[in-house]
């Protein structure tokens, strides 16, 4: 057996003898069958049907007459070609961004076969990448060594990402040097953000397929699926998966490197479902998430008798929904005598002045810490009469479980309680009674019209207020699929009531 390149790729040891410390090039092998060859396609122009999700259609190139799959995914072309031979004899090419060639070929026909949507991929070179998320929403890259790319390259991934595309990293055999090499790349596009475990109640879990146990190759002890990303606004902007899914797209598993890891063909069907559903769901949300925060100019001086959201910077995915509270205030300042700067402004406990501050809001995705310095700023904000607002973003645990660790460090000998429908907060501007939410709420806690607000009163007046449901996002008219949200009917009358009860309270 031998690899030859046009790089001068190594020649690597006999495959018997591989074991999980194997040098990177060991991992260069064929992991799947050539697909077949895709139709050629010429400009069409026009744009597919609408589809079940809520997505607007790409636009694709194509015969007239033998209509193709708009492109969903395009698949990066990266590193280096080579030759491998089998011990047998036989000779075959391979890539390294494409040793399993029909891993999205297949993918995108189980799609087609269980969700009835017509998607498709195409081969992306990033020379030639416009960067444009509406005609390209996810670019996918595959593979099993390092992946190296040049400033260029990655200035471009970034720059398309904060546009709204989603990106995409499949260590289609469990290989670290793909994985660690993807995780450095991403980090140096974005330094100001963290990767995150994605938790087990996110989205993404649950789009298509409840997938909260699966099945991996031997090398593999556990039977929790895993992905991690860096959250954008509200969506997993970079999605990368530590163990393979391409090989199970291709219906196989994979036999030349026993030391692989990845998860069994109905597990990576079932997260592969899950992965092309919510991009075609969260592809409008990063299109409008990405959009720039308006505001009049009177808007950008300091504010004297006006009311301010003031939002908190943790080191946690701190500003979930952009856009959204301008939405809301702009509501509140239509809709009330309340004079309201719609600026948001960003404020660091630790570090900034608080006195003139009234109002602070906290929202997240995930786990986050205040310093004791932040901690004793938000004691003594609460202690002079300042209110604060927490609303968990997508309704997600990991950040419920923080907040009420964190808020126990705040206020120790106080708890956050439910707060009655009675509460004056439910009727300040507008008298919120039934309550509208997603479906997942429903399938969460059940079928109820009851407003989900606790809070925490200090001298007869609520100074906490926490939304376990995500409020902010029904401050815009984007969809979130599988989020534990309010609906835009219940969100904004309700956000008004709060920043009214604040103002005034």
């Amino acid at each position: 057996m031998r690899i030859t390149s046009r790089l001068a790729v190594s020649v690597i040891a006999a495959l018997s003898v591989l074991s999980a410390s194997a040098a990177e090039n060991d991992w260069f092998v064929p992991l799947g069958k050539p697909p077949e060859a895709p139709p050629k396609r010429i400009s069409g122009g026009e744009a597919f049907p609408p589809l079940p999700l809520p997505a607007t259609p790409l636009r694709r190139t194509e015969r007239n007459r033998t209509p193709t799959p708009p492109p969903l995914f395009g698949k990066v072309i990266w590193g280096e070609q080579g030759s491998f031979t089998y011990p047998q004899g036989p000779s075959t090419k391979i890539a390294d961004w494409n040793l399993c060639p029909a891993d999205l070929q297949q993918l995108f026909g189980k799609v087609r076969g269980k969700l009835g949507l017509e998607y498709g991929y195409e081969e992306v070179n990033l020379a030639t990448f416009s960067g444009d998320p509406d005609k390209m929403a996810v670019l996918f890259f595959s593979g099993t060594r390092s992946l190296k790319l040049d400033d260029k390259s990655i200035a471009l991934l970034r720059t398309y990402i904060l546009k709204g595309g989603m990106v995409i990293f499949d260590s289609v055999a469990g290989s670290p040097y793909f994985y660690d090499s993807a995780r450095a790349l991403m980090q140096k596009a974005f330094p100001e953000v963290q990767w995150r475990v994605i938790p087990q109640d996110h989205p993404m879990f649950h789009m298509v397929n409840d997938v909260k146990t699966v099945k991996y190759s031997p090398s593999v002890k556990s039977d929790k699926p895993y992905f991690e990303g860096l959250y954008i606004g509200s969506r997993i902007g970079v999605l990368i998966s530590k163990y393979g899914l391409g090989c199970g797209w291709d219906n196989h598993e994979v036999p030349l490197l026993p030391q692989a890891g990845y998860y069994d063909v109905a597990s990576s069907e079932n997260l592969g479902l899950n992965i092309v559903a919510y991009a075609i769901g969260y592809h409008r949300v990063g299109m409008d998430e990405a959009k720039p925060e308006l505001f009049a100019s009177i808007d950008e001086k300091t504010p004297t008798d006006e009311f301010v959201f003031a939002q908190i910077e943790h080191d946690g995915s701190f500003n979930v929904h952009p856009n959204n509270a301008v939405a809301l205030l702009s509501r509140l300042r239509t809709n009330s005598s309340l004079r309201v700067n719609l600026k948001r402004l960003v404020v660091n406990p630790a570090k900034d002045d608080l006195s003139n501050v009234s109002f602070l809001y906290l929202t997240g995705l995930d786990d986050f810490h205040l310093n004791d310095a932040a901690v004793n700023a938000l004691r003594s904000f609460l202690q002079r009469n300042g209110t604060l607002l927490i609303n968990n973003g997508l309704g997600l645990s990991t950040f419920d479980a923080a907040v009420r660790r964190e808020m126990a460090k705040v206020l120790p000998t106080s708890k956050l309680e439910p707060i009655p429908p009675s509460h004056p907060i439910f009727s300040t501007v507008v008298k919120v009674q039934d309550v509208d939410y997603t479906p997942a709420v429903a399938m969460r806690y059940g079928l109820s019209k009851a407003p989900k607000l606790e809070g925490i009163s200090m001298n007869g007046d609520l100074r906490v207020i926490y939304s376990p449901i995500d409020l902010e996002a029904g401050w815009s008219e984007s969809e979130y699929p599988m989020a534990l949200a309010f609906r835009s009917s219940t969100a904004f009358p309700l956000g008004m009531n709060i920043l009214m009860y604040a103002a005034t309270h």
